[in-house]
């Protein structure tokens, strides 16, 4: 697991220490269902919650001469509490411990994750708000389009975090469910009242139905979700990347003082998170893939599972925390340029006002391909101009009104001031505010 990359939080949910404290739970909670229903006598239930502990490097000793892992736990256990502890593990199979535990770690771990991704839109909400109006170029095809507002482009992040968040709850929920059913699921050595006690005081739903184990279609959406937040933080790293080239130099990550950004050139100021975080999502998606994998089992069940999901849950648990964390920080730090933003607008000479000039036309009745043609005519033209401008805004003769104006098709149906009416930028910010609204973002 690689828990450098995890906070503290997210470290202790995959614990071994963590893991044997819910086992532990378990364990007395099912002895306390069974002598409420007069199975086992009171007495030895208070003195398992009493005495019952364990101690790690002691059953890890034990595991080297048992070569299983929940057996040594028992044995360890069983040592604290004398004569009663008979009674742990009354009826159970090991999967009720391992499964119900898996239960409870995804859960605590979903809650850790959708608190990061609470924080991560926040961030992303201050940049949405404070950007709202600041007009830059909307690019299809990595091609200039039409304008759109920088605050727009994050209230899309925002947005699609919003789903991450939405999906991450839905899986928490498919993954809160437990099973204290024995060997295959039948309850046939334990009562299922058991089985919903333990599970309602754990959070957790009893499972409708299960086997041996619980059914690995749910892990799968469980890491699935995950996966898919990775693939959204990956798809804004990689904007931020493009933003972030020489050539358009929109936004950078922030670059600390004392940073570098290459052995051999000092001047680099590279998207070096951007690029981490893209890498990490593919980390995700191999493991939700994995996870995918687990779900055809032989019967009843079968291991091939349990290996691999040892790596796959605590790992995608804490690197997805980790690129929740790092991308937040990201955005947070996001240097922000507006006067490259509108030197690139108007890199294109205003071609982006070609749509509208073709709708104006098309309302004075001009066939649309007539229409169509008429504008392209005088956008290529503009466009395969050779004055070039080095001011942020080129000269108006040089941009696509002017080429309009003197284009006599053009004129014939349209005046100066209609040409100048459908080459503005107001139509392009006139809904941004009902889309914040839309949003929650005010």
């Amino acid at each position: 697991m690689i828990a450098r990359y995890s906070r503290p939080g997210m470290q202790s949910v995959w614990t071994e220490e963590n893991k044997c404290r819910i086992w532990l739970e378990i364990e007395i909670l099912a002895c306390e269902a069974m002598a409420r229903l007069r199975k086992i006598p009171a007495s030895d239930a208070r003195a398992i919650r009493r005495k019952a502990r364990f101690d790690l490097a002691e059953i890890a000793r034990i595991e080297e001469r048992t070569n299983h892992d929940v057996l040594a736990f028992l044995e360890n256990v069983a040592s604290y509490v004398g004569k009663p502890g008979r009674w742990i593990h009354q009826g159970l199979t090991s999967s009720d411990l391992l499964d119900t535990t898996l239960a409870v770690q995804m859960v605590q771990s979903a809650d850790i994750l959708l608190e990061d991704i609470g924080l991560l839109r926040a961030a992303v909400a201050r940049q949405a708000k404070a950007h709202k109006l600041t007009p830059m170029i909307g690019r299809s095809h990595g091609v200039h389009a039409e304008p759109i507002t920088f605050g727009l482009k994050m209230a899309l992040m925002y947005d699609e975090f919003g789903r991450a968040e939405h999906r991450l709850r839905a899986a928490r929920e498919d993954v809160r469910v437990g099973k204290i059913s024995g060997a295959v699921g039948t309850h046939a050595h334990l009562d299922p009242r058991v089985e919903s006690h333990v599970c309602r005081a754990l959070g957790l739903r009893p499972a409708a139905l299960s086997t041996q184990i619980i059914q690995r279609d749910r892990h799968a959406h469980f890491l699935a979700a995950l996966a898919v937040a990775g693939c959204s933080i990956e798809r804004w790293a990689t904007e931020f990347r493009h933003l972030q080239r020489t050539e358009v130099l929109e936004v950078e990550e922030r670059f600390a003082k004392g940073q570098k950004g290459s052995s051999a050139m000092p001047h680099k100021r590279n998207p070096i998170t951007g690029e981490r975080l893209a890498g990490l999502a593919r980390v995700l998606r191999g493991n939700a893939l994995a996870a995918m994998e687990n779900v055809a089992l032989w019967h009843e069940r079968d291991i091939s599972h349990s290996s691999v999901e040892r790596i796959i849950l605590p790992d995608s648990c804490v690197l997805l925390d980790y690129m929740l964390a790092k991308t937040t920080d990201l955005v947070a730090g996001l240097q922000v340029y507006p006067p490259a933003m509108e030197a690139n607008l108007w890199k294109s000479k205003g071609l982006f006002f070609s749509q509208a000039v073709l709708l104006a036309l098309t309302e004075k009745g001009i066939a649309r391909k007539a229409a169509y043609e008429m504008v392209q005519r005088a956008a290529m033209e503009c466009w395969q101009s050779a004055r070039e401008e080095a001011a942020a805004r080129p000269d108006p003769a040089t941009c696509l009104p002017a080429f309009l104006k003197a284009s006599p098709e053009i004129r014939a149906h349209l005046s100066q001031k209609e040409i100048d009416r459908a080459c503005s930028l107001e139509p392009h910010l006139r809904h941004v505010a009902s889309k914040f609204r839309k949003l929650g973002l005010g």
